[in-house]
């Protein structure tokens, strides 16, 4: 049991994620974001490995790719960055990115050094999911690594019961099917969509994403998932923070949490 099942196993509501890109807004401020989001409360982490064609991703998050790759940002310094993880932050860890670095640096070798730093789970959007099945389950499984899976409204009954299978972290439920940065949406048919995923009685853990940015996008989803993920909002205010971006974390994180 990894961390991030240990979190599922001991916390099943208002569970709170937090989503920032590697290598921004400096490229050595990795590590210190992540010691000051355990320190003002976030459940877990999600580390983004930046890449240059970052298709399910809005204009917020883009940026913060752009800079991080421009700074010098790749899996290889990531994982560099990361050698001292356990010695400093205890929450579970997610990277999450893209399947291409991945391939480039060899999936394999990927989750191997995952591991060795001591990461919990990867999310990788694009990766689909007969070729995890097919071609790296074992090496996930291996390492001990959950490979998150992304659910959306237009995800059948079917394939979300299959993810549910092959999954044994949470699941990545999606508000909707636009990019990263959009509002939650909480119209009639995504209330139906919410209900009728929570209603399968699932044995892995709900978590909603694209669109928490304050306390009452969070509560709200909180009524039919066990948590929610805060990204775009949270890279925006290191971006507009400046040199106190790290000092206005604690204030950041109270304001989610309420």
């Amino acid at each position: 049991m990894n961390r991030l099942q240990k979190l599922f196993k001991e916390k099943k509501q208002n569970i709170l994620s937090i989503y920032y890109t590697a290598g921004y807004p400096e490229l050595d401020s990795t590590l210190k974001i992540a010691q000051k989001l355990e320190e003002a409360g976030a459940d877990f982490l999600e580390i983004g490995f930046p890449y240059s064609d970052p298709v399910a991703d809005g204009s917020v998050i883009q940026r913060s790719s752009q800079t991080a790759l421009e700074s010098g940002m790749s899996v290889k310094v990531l994982f560099e960055q990361l050698k001292d993880l356990r010695k400093q932050v205890n929450i579970p860890i997610l990277l999450m990115g893209y399947v291409n670095p991945m391939i480039q640096y060899g999936v394999k070798e990927f989750c191997q050094k995952a591991k060795e730093v001591g990461v919990d789970g990867v999310i990788v959007p694009d990766l689909p999911m007969y070729e995890y099945e097919d071609l790296y389950k074992q090496d996930f499984l291996d390492n001990g690594i959950s490979n998150i899976f992304i659910v959306t409204p237009q995800t059948s009954e079917e394939r979300i019961r299959k993810i549910d299978e092959l999954s044994n972290g949470f699941i990545y439920l999606l508000s909707s099917s636009s990019t990263t940065g959009s509002a939650l949406n909480i119209s009639d048919d995504i209330t139906a969509y919410y209900e009728r995923v929570k209603a399968m009685n699932l044995k892995n853990p709900l978590i909603i994403g694209f669109g928490i940015s304050d306390n009452n996008s969070f509560m709200r989803a909180n009524k039919y998932a066990n948590g929610a993920i805060v990204g775009s909002a949270f890279v925006k205010s290191l971006g507009e923070s400046g040199s106190d971006y790290l000092a206005n974390i604690n204030s950041f994180i109270k304001n989610i949490k309420g």
